[in-house]
This record gives C-alpha cells, sequence and structure tokens, in this order.
C-alpha cells in the first residue's frame, strides 16, 4: 500500500478553504434576509417632511422586488406600492396622494425606507413594510406633533399684577407651568384648554405675582409624549408694582373721605331728630316755655351748622391731602423717583446685559461647535457606510472564491481517487509478480539439483527481478512527479 502525501501549500489551500466553508454555513445557519428598522417610535412635525426608515439585513438589490407599505386602520390600507421598478399610484389611499415616496436610487443597496410629506395629524398610526417575495415584514409607529411658542401679557388688577400665557398650535394636548426666577413653581389656576377644528389646541393660563428679587417669570408649556417644549419669559419691572401701591393708598384715602361723609351725614340725621322731637315737645309745653325752646333750637342749630361747616373743612382739608399726595406721587415719581429709579434698573440689569451677550456669544460658539461635530459624525457615518458596503463587496467576492477553491478541491480529490486506484492496480501487479516467481523457482528445484538449481535460479531471477524492479522504481517515480506537479 503507498501513502500519498501532500504537499504543505496544499495542505493550507484545503486548511484555509476548510475554514471559509465553516464560516459560510455558520453565515446561513445564522438566519436569512430580514427587513430591519427602529424600533422606537418615530416624532414628526406637523407641516414637517419624515422618512420612515426600513432596510433589507443583508443588502439586497431591492428595486425589481415588490415593496408595500401599509396602515392596517385604514381601507384601502396601501400607503405606498412600489412593484416591477415603478410605482402603483391606483392602489394608495387617497389621503396620501403626491404625499409617499422611497429613494429609488437606494433601493438597489436594500434601502426600502418610506418619506412622508407634509405630515398631518391623521398621519398618526402604525406603518408596515412588507416584501412579498422574502414574506418578511417590519413595523414603524409614527407619533405626530405640533408645538408653538407662548405669548405672555401683564396686567394689574386689586389683587396685585396677573400674567396671562396663549399659546395656540399643539398636538397633543400640552401642560402650563409657571416657574419664577429661580426656578420654582408658581401656584396658578386651572389650564383653560380649547380644541379646535383643525385639531390643534390652545390653551392658557394666569398666574397673580408679587415683588420678587428678579421679576422674571416664564410660562412653560410642555409635551411629554413629542417630547416639544416652548416657553417664554417676561420681566415686570418695580415700578409696576408701586404704580400699583400708589393707587392702592388712593383707593384708601377715597375709603377715609367716604367714611367722613358717612359719619358727617350721621351727625346731621341725629340733629334733625333732635330738632324734630323738639317740635313736637314745643306744642304740649305752655306758652312760657316757648320763648326758652326757641332759644334752645337756635343755639342747637348754631351749633349743628358750626360742626357742619368743621366737619367739611375737615373733609376738604381731607380732600386736598389726598390731591396734593396724588399729584406730588405723580409728579415726583414721573419725574425724580423715576428718573432714579431707571438709572437704577440700568445699573442693575447692565450687567445682566453683558451677562447675555456673553452667554448668547458663548452659545453661538457652542452651536457651531456641535454642528462642526454632527458633520464630522455625519463624514464619519459615510465612512463607516462606505467601509460597510466595501466589506460587503469583499465578503461576496470571498464567497464566490469559496465556491470556486470547493470546485476545485473536489476535482482534485477525483484525481486523488483516480491515483490510488493505480497505486492499488500497481501493488495488485507486484503481488502477482511476486507469486509468478516463487512459482518459477518451486519448478526449477523440481528439474535440477539443489547447487546447480541455486544458481541457475539465481541466474534465472536475477533479470526478471532486475526487470521488475526497474519498471516499478519508474512507475513509482513517474507518479511522485505527477503527484507534485498537481
Amino acid at each position: 500500500m503507498i501513502h500519498v502525501r501532500l504537499s504543505p501549500a496544499l495542505n493550507f489551500q484545503f486548511g484555509a478553504f476548510t475554514v471559509l466553508v465553516l464560516l459560510v454555513l455558520i453565515h446561513s445557519c445564522r438566519g436569512q434576509t430580514h427587513v430591519i428598522g427602529p424600533t422606537r417610535p418615530i416624532v414628526a412635525t406637523v407641516g414637517k417632511d419624515v422618512v420612515l426608515q426600513s432596510f433589507l439585513d443583508p443588502v439586497m438589490d431591492a428595486f425589481g422586488m415588490t415593496v408595500e407599505w401599509t396602515r392596517p386602520d385604514l381601507n384601502p390600507s396601501f400607503v405606498y406600492v412600489w412593484r416591477d421598478g415603478v410605482e402603483l399610484e391606483s392602489k394608495k389611499h387617497p389621503l396620501y396622494e403626491g404625499r409617499t415616496s422611497v429613494f429609488t436610487e437606494e433601493l438597489k443597496r436594500g434601502n426600502i425606507s418610506l418619506k412622508l410629506s407634509r405630515v398631518r395629524i391623521s398621519d398618526e398610526g402604525r406603518y408596515r413594510c412588507f416584501i412579498p417575495a422574502l414574506d418578511k415584514d417590519h413595523v414603524v409607529q409614527l407619533v405626530v406633533g405640533a408645538a408653538s411658542s407662548p405669548v405672555v401679557q401683564k396686567t394689574k388688577d386689586s389683587s396685585g399684577v396677573v400674567l396671562h400665557c396663549d399659546s395656540t398650535g399643539w398636538y397633543p394636548e400640552p401642560e402650563v407651568f409657571w416657574l419664577d426666577g429661580e426656578g420654582n413653581l408658581l401656584s396658578a389656576g386651572p389650564t383653560e384648554t380649547v380644541r379646535g377644528r383643525d385639531d390643534l389646541y390652545t390653551v392658557s393660563s394666569r398666574v397673580t405675582v408679587e415683588k420678587r428679587h428678579s421679576n422674571s417669570f416664564t410660562c412653560r408649556v410642555q409635551q411629554n409624549s413629542t417630547n416639544q417644549t416652548r416657553e417664554t419669559l417676561i420681566h415686570v419691572p418695580d415700578d409696576f408694582f408701586e404704580v400699583q401701591s400708589s393707587s392702592s393708598s388712593t383707593t384708601a384715602g377715597l375709603a377715609v373721605s367716604l367714611a367722613v361723609c358717612i359719619l358727617v351725614i350721621l351727625i346731621l340725621g341725629f340733629y334733625v331728630w333732635r330738632l324734630k322731637k323738639t317740635k313736637t315737645k314745643k306744642s304740649h309745653r305752655d306758652e312760657t316755655d316757648e320763648e326758652e325752646t326757641n332759644q334752645e333750637s337756635e343755639v342747637l342749630l348754631t351749633e349743628f351748622q358750626e360742626e357742619k361747616q368743621r366737619r367739611e373743612e375737615e373733609v376738604q382739608r381731607k380732600n386736598q391731602e389726598l390731591q396734593d399726595e396724588t399729584d406730588q406721587m405723580k409728579g415726583n415719581k414721573d419725574e425724580t423717583i423715576r428718573k432714579d429709579k431707571v438709572k437704577a434698573l440700568k445699573d442693575k440689569f447692565e450687567p445682566k446685559n453683558k451677562e447675555l451677550q456673553e452667554e448668547n456669544k458663548r452659545r453661538q460658539e457652542e452651536v457651531q461647535r456641535k454642528n462642526q461635530e454632527l458633520k464630522n459624525k455625519t463624514d464619519e457615518m459615510k465612512n463607516k457606510d462606505e467601509t460597510i458596503r466595501k466589506e460587503r463587496r469583499d465578503e461576496d467576492k470571498a464567497q464566490i472564491e469559496v465556491m470556486m477553491l470547493k470546485d476545485h478541491l473536489e476535482s482534485k480529490n477525483k484525481e486523488v481517487g483516480g491515483l490510488n486506484a493505480e497505486v492499488n492496480k500497481l501493488t495488485e501487479e507486484k503481488k502477482r509478480s511476486e507469486e509468478e516467481r516463487q512459482n518459477l523457482q518451486t519448478k526449477i528445484t523440481e528439474l535440477f539439483p539443489v547447487v546447480q538449481c541455486e544458481s541457475t535460479e539465481a541466474e534465472l531471477m536475477k533479470p526478471e527481478q532486475n526487470s521488475l524492479g526497474r519498471k516499478s522504481s519508474r512507475r513509482r517515480r513517474r507518479k511522485e512527479r505527477e503527484l507534485k506537479k498537481k
């Protein structure tokens, strides 16, 4: 039996082929083509465009496939249908006419994402991407939202300064919060909500505030499900609160004047009552007492007139003091105090303005830096996508080379099998030659004496052995050369 020994190069190729075959088998056992996409809901803004992402994994050419985007809650349920390289407009639901499309150039790279233009509130729901040829699908949840910045106004009443916050064009229904300058929540009344014909919400809220350290207040409107937040900051000047205080003092002065008037009326009523009582007693008195009663009435009337005049003078004096106080508040405050407060406010807010300017500058630089980082990340993602595409192309080439190596190895195995058959044939021929030699030696021994037999046998077997040895060695060398070449 001849043992065949392969060369080191052939051994290495066979080992590499085995590893590649195992990798292909593992990859094929791991799964077939799938439709993949985002697992979390996609949030879109009313009036904007949105892309519902979906891809084939591993990458396949979907240009010639049928791609169906549907919404199960609609009838008909088709949102977009791509078949045989064209879009089927007739199958699309009327709500999506002219608003849905796919990236035709990306279909060859397995990108089957759906672009939805001019998003509406009615577009919210579950979207299913289905590939009939692969019997694979993927579901994407779309959440639609709308937001707008609130408008804040300030007014004043008897209770203090009232802030009004209104915001129109929200979906879903948002919440309203009031914050002071330190970020603390303020206690406000219930939020008023109105839903319009376009299904958008309008919210309004009001809160009464008092004078604080910063006098800055924020109205924040937010919607948690869509992660939308809008807020507006308002600053109430100090003199706005003081004007309210002066009006309160004027109101108090008017109340004092009213109380004095009421007191005078009561005193007048009391003297009139006494006068009437005196007149009723006059009829019962004697004529002798008439003169005394008249004198008493005259005294009382004189006292009443004096008291009335004194009260009127006191009321006039109070009113004049209130008027002077009001004029002084209006005049002095409008001229001297207001100028001082304006100057104080300027001095107070000038550092804050500088801080705000520096903060705005810093934020602009931060935004530029973020934009640059986003651009770098986008370029990096593009490079990674290109690298992935290149690796997939290399993987496809490797798979083709594996198949070629497999075919080549099969042909080599067939050739090795043929060589083994020839080697077995040569071994059988050698066995037959050995048997013939033994038979010939037996016949010579029977015909001749031992000595002569030995010499004769040696002479007779020598050329035969030489010829068989030469033949077998020539065949062996030829087979080894053929194996080395292969």
